[in-house]
This record gives C-alpha cells, sequence and structure tokens, in this order.
C-alpha cells in the first residue's frame, strides 16, 4: 500500500479549521497508512485546535494585509518573505505528494511554494465569493473544490469541482427532539426552541438583538440556546442575573451540536460558509445575519444564495437590534413558512462534500 503524504494549509477562524480536519480525517479514511501536516498561521486558532485533534501543525509568522489600516501593514512584507522561506523549508522537507489549501493566511505561501516546486495543490473555498489569496493560488491549483454555483466568475472553469463543504460529523442524521438533547439543555417542555449562535467568540449584534427584548422573550415563553460567545459571555451572565429569564439557556460555547441542532425550530445564525453548510444538512428554518466585518462581504454573498431560493431570511446587521427577535419570535410560531424554508434548505445539502474532495485528490495522485 502507498504511504501518501499531505499537508492541508490554512485556518485563522473555525470556519476553516473544521473543513481542514474534515478533509485529514477522510484522508485517513481512504489511505490509512498516509501521511499528513498541517501548516497554520503563528498565534491563531489552528495553532490549539490541531494539535488538540491529534495532528501535528507547523505554525508561519504570515499575517493578514490590513486595508483600511495602513500602518498595521508595517510588517506585512517582511513577514510574508519568512513565511515564504520557512514554507519552502516545510515542503522540502516533508515531500507531500497533494497540497490542500482550505484558506486562511499560511494556505498562501504554502500553496504557492508547492506549485513552484511542481506538487499538485487543491483549494477548496468554502465561500461564494472568492477572497483574493485563492483567486490568485487558483491559477496554477490542478483542482478547486466549490461549495457554490457560478463560481467560473472567480477561478478557471475547467478547475472547478462542486462538492460542497465539509460538516462536522454527528449532523447527517440527528433524531428531533432527542431526549439526550432535552437533558443536556435542561428542557422540560414541548415549547418552540430557538437557537442562537454567533461563532466561537460571539456576535456582538445578535447578543445585543436579544439583550433589547429579554422582556419579550420572557412573555412567550419560547426557549432560546443562546451561544454568546467567549468574548461576551461574563458581560451577558451578569446582566441575566439581575434580570431573570427562565425560559434562556444562556452558553459560552455549545459543544454539541447534534444535540442543539436537534432541538432547535427556528436558527439565528451569521452566514458563514461552514454554518451554512451545516444548516442545510439539518435543514432547520434559519435567519441570517451576515457579519459585516468579514473580506469582500463574503457573508452577505453568502447568505443571499440561499435567500435567493426561498431557503433562508437574511436580516442587515444594522437592523438587526430592531428586526431580529421580533422576527424570529413570529417566524418559530408560524409552521408553514418553517416548512417551506425547511424543505428549500434541504435541498442544498451536500452531506457527503469531505468524501468528494477526497475522491478529487485521489484522482492527482493516481495522474
Amino acid at each position: 500500500m502507498d504511504k501518501y503524504k499531505f499537508i492541508v494549509s490554512g485556518g485563522g477562524t473555525g470556519g476553516h479549521i473544521f473543513p481542514a480536519l474534515s478533509i485529514a480525517e477522510g484522508l485517513q479514511n481512504r489511505f490509512p497508512e498516509c501521511e499528513i501536516l498541517f501548516v497554520g498561521a503563528e498565534g491563531k486558532m489552528e495553532m490549539e485546535k490541531i494539535p488538540a485533534a491529534g495532528y501535528p501543525i507547523v505554525g508561519l509568522p504570515v499575517a493578514g494585509f490590513h486595508r483600511g489600516e495602513i500602518f498595521r501593514n508595517l510588517f506585512f512584507i517582511p513577514k510574508l518573505i519568512l513565511s515564504m522561506l520557512k514554507a519552502k523549508r516545510v515542503v522540502k522537507s516533508f515531500k507531500p505528494d497533494v497540497v490542500i489549501g482550505v484558506g486562511g493566511y499560511a494556505s498562501g505561501p504554502v500553496l504557492r511554494v508547492a506549485s513552484k516546486l511542481g506538487i499538485s495543490t487543491v483549494l477548496q473555498e468554502q465561500n461564494s465569493f472568492a477572497g483574493v489569496t485563492n483567486k490568485i493560488l487558483g491559477k496554477k491549483a490542478k483542482k478547486i473544490c466549490v461549495a457554490y454555483n457560478k463560481m467560473e466568475r472567480f477561478f478557471p472553469a475547467e478547475k472547478i469541482v462542486f462538492t460542497g463543504n465539509p460538516i462536522r460529523k454527528g449532523l447527517i442524521s440527528i433524531p428531533p427532539k432527542s431526549e439526550k438533547a432535552k437533558q443536556f439543555f435542561n428542557i422540560t417542555t414541548d415549547q418552540p426552541v430557538i437557537l442562537i449562535v454567533g461563532g466561537s467568540l460571539g456576535a456582538g449584534t445578535i447578543n445585543q438583538s436579544v439583550l433589547k427584548y429579554l422582556d419579550l422573550i420572557q412573555k412567550t415563553g419560547v426557549v432560546i440556546i443562546w451561544q454568546s460567545g467567549k468574548y461576551y459571555y461574563n458581560r451577558i451572565h451578569s446582566q441575566l442575573i439581575g434580570n431573570p429569564t427562565s425560559n434562556i439557556r444562556l452558553m459560552e460555547f455549545i459543544p454539541c451540536m447534534d444535540l442543539a441542532y436537534s432541538l432547535a425550530d427556528v436558527v439565528i445564525s451569521r452566514a458563514g460558509a461552514g454554518t451554512i453548510s451545516e444548516l442545510c444538512v439539518v435543514g432547520v428554518p434559519s435567519i441570517l445575519v451576515p457579519s459585516p466585518n468579514v473580506a469582500e462581504d463574503h457573508q452577505t454573498h453568502n447568505a443571499l444564495s440561499l435567500v435567493e431560493k426561498n431557503a433562508a431570511i437574511l436580516v442587515k446587521d444594522c437592523d438587526a437590534v430592531q428586526e431580529l427577535i421580533p422576527l424570529a419570535l413570529e417566524l418559530v410560531n408560524n409552521k408553514e413558512e418553517c416548512n417551506k424554508l425547511s424543505r428549500n434548505i434541504k435541498k442544498l445539502a451536500t452531506p457527503y462534500a469531505t468524501e468528494d474532495i477526497v475522491e478529487v485528490i485521489a484522482t492527482l495522485l493516481k495522474k
């Protein structure tokens, strides 16, 4: 059996890290003897999350380019040069058969070096609007795995393979309203449940939206499972102590999203590509609040790709504090609208994206 070697590069956010881990697991399932090395950015989430998952990782000193704050780019070029040199040493030493880029700062130097050395590279573009780095890398990549249609706007059409985005394990077959989930979240009634998630760090606007309507939430009796995020949790917890709401389950981070999705009748979320892919698989009616603080406003593009198919509802970040919670409370009690959104979003699911991406990589190995 051939012992293949793979480098998986990228990171910076959970939206890049979860797909990277899924692809690595898929490669191990397909090629049990393979060796996998991750390359990330120093000081970013992946330097902690990847080793915790059992994989080795090398960090590069690379940093992002700040469009709005030019003075913060003083060390951008020196860090990029150092990252290119280190990436070259890593690639030459490890000798990968294929290098896979999942987006994030570190993928740029590694994939550029690999391409120059004649090593096959594969891009996994999660968003409906490709970032600058991936558009550049796409010119030399052998294949580009995408999750949205019309990506030939950004990449050579002959290189594009529609695979969808990898999702976390355990989400494909979730029993609705499971007893295990009710016990975990301490829910003893059959009241409707709204799940609110804003990413691991949280989303300030979404959290403000909930705080504004605490009295209304208490009156409706709808149960709110609320992931506030690490940055906001202590502040919100203090506010709830002085304003008790028995139907709110506040958590800094939800460790078992399968259980949360099991109970959710409606989900409120940002519009990161990974989250959207999960929502399509679980088929929960969703209200998306795209973050305004991301490159190329790609979350709005992600959300619109669902809204155009009547598969989700979009609320702009600037309107969320006033509109979000009243809209969610109205939606959760509108069974007809919920059923329509659920049917339409399920049509967009790609539950076997990981296997399809691994198949693309396997095809390159044969060549």
